[in-house]
């Protein structure tokens, strides 16, 4: 709240208040003049739906403020004397930031975004920040500004700008998440229980460290990961599921407490060779599919989509509308490998073992993928499908922690 620098930012691992500082920050840049825009801006749609706009509406009803929040043009209008309006914006269509004036700008988790893309977003907003607001008392303009406020994602856009560049106009601080004294006493051995070490660097304690040097899965190994579990008759079965005309990959899961156990894997042609897998090689076994989200709209053989034809063929799905971020599947992978609670059956499961080994990362950063059908990614999503659903059940009990802390 207090560096006076035209472009600032705020980095810390989860839990240090970043999302707090920056609804105090645009109030208190709205009090500048009623004529004021402030410009908000989350990675998605849902974010501004789903966190951004209620935090805002909850702090100015905290603060006696009244307002009006208009959904369809996503604007938060004030009606106090003296106080400005909000206008709630995207970053993952960038060419979209045009048609308005910002007179500060604050922009939520933009290293999530690859790099080129938040390069784009950062450029359209400042651009759009230039909103004249003078001070009543010296007739001098006050200050265009704009905040970030991200948890880092390695050597992307936010270190490249803020450290690497820097320069008179860039200022940031850095927080790990001990620094709340608000949270939960366990929050952060909770953490430290869910992740690696390299993400721990970033997630807790806020550093820029190095999240894509070597293999992808490099908490993976074949001897500490090995698994000599098998499938028992009648026992519920896993399979995560991802989809290629010609090779769809799927990878076969059995619980055993607090673990998971790869314990099979079977290539098909579409996904009536799923189904036909599925009925041959475990006719007794109750089934539940992870699948790609894609599955709901794409058609590998059929007039329906894939998904869809699981369903009717009476098996239970447990699959967003939409997939999440590559990054989080990739996370759940290492930190499940690194936990020891995520096992392979080598024997049985060589093209995941094999594709585990051999997935890098590519020049943007991003897990290397080898196009084709049944290929190193699509073994390594098929078993990610399956694992970050059974991650985010345990990382539930951590967000809960977080809901209690308000």
């Amino acid at each position: 709240m207090q560096l006076k620098t035209k472009y600032k930012g705020f980095f810390g691992g989860y839990g240090t208040g970043k999302s707090e500082t920056l609804a105090n920050c645009a109030i208190i840049d709205a009090m500048h003049s009623p004529s004021a825009l402030i410009g908000i801006y989350e990675p998605t749609y849902d974010l501004v739906r789903l966190i951004i706009a209620p935090r805002i509406q909850a702090k100015l009803d905290e603060y006696g403020m009244r307002y009006k929040y208009n959904k369809q043009e996503n604007v938060i209008y004030t009606a106090n004397g003296g106080i400005g309006d909000f206008i709630l914006r995207t970053l993952d269509n960038p060419e979209r930031i045009i048609g308005y004036e910002t007179f500060r700008a604050h922009i939520d988790e933009l290293d999530t975004l690859k790099t080129d893309k938040a390069q784009e977003a950062w450029n359209k907003t400042i651009a759009r920040n230039r909103q004249s607001i003078f001070d009543v008392e010296t007739g001098e303009p006050h200050q265009n500004q704009a905040s970030v406020y991200t948890t880092p994602e390695g050597f992307k856009f936010c270190y490249n700008r803020w450290v690497r560049d820097g320069g008179d106009d860039y200022d940031f601080i850095q927080a790990a998440t001990t620094s709340n004294p608000f949270l939960p006493p366990d929050y952060v051995q909770s953490l430290r229980d869910s992740y690696p070490e390299k993400l721990i660097e970033a997630y807790i304690n806020g550093q820029f460290v190095n999240l894509t040097s070597g293999t992808v899965y490099e908490y993976f190994s074949r001897t500490d990961n090995a698994s000599n579990e098998t499938i028992q008759p009648g026992e519920p079965l896993h399979i995560g599921q991802d989809f290629n005309v010609g090779g769809c990959c799927s990878a076969v899961f059995v619980h055993r407490g607090d673990q998971i156990h790869c314990v099979d894997e079977f290539q098909s042609h579409d996904t009536f060779g799923i189904l036909d897998n599925v009925a041959n090689r475990y006719p007794n076994n109750p089934i539940t599919f992870y699948p790609d989200a894609s599955g709901f709209s794409g058609k590998t053989n059929a007039s329906i989509s894939d998904n869809q034809m699981l369903i009717d063929a009476g098996y239970e799905l447990i699959a967003p509308r939409k997939n999440g971020l590559v990054k989080d599947r990739v996370n759940a992978v290492n930190t499940l490998f690194s936990k020891k609670k995520l096992f392979i059956n080598t024997t049985k499961c060589v093209n995941i073992t094999t594709s585990l080994e051999q997935q890098a990362y590519d020049k943007n950063g991003a897990p290397e993928k080898f196009g084709g059908s049944a290929t190193v990614d699509d073994w390594n999503d098929a078993l990610g499908y399956k694992v970050v659903r059974f991650r985010e059940s345990i990382m539930q009990s951590i967000n809960n922690l977080r809901i209690k802390v308000g």
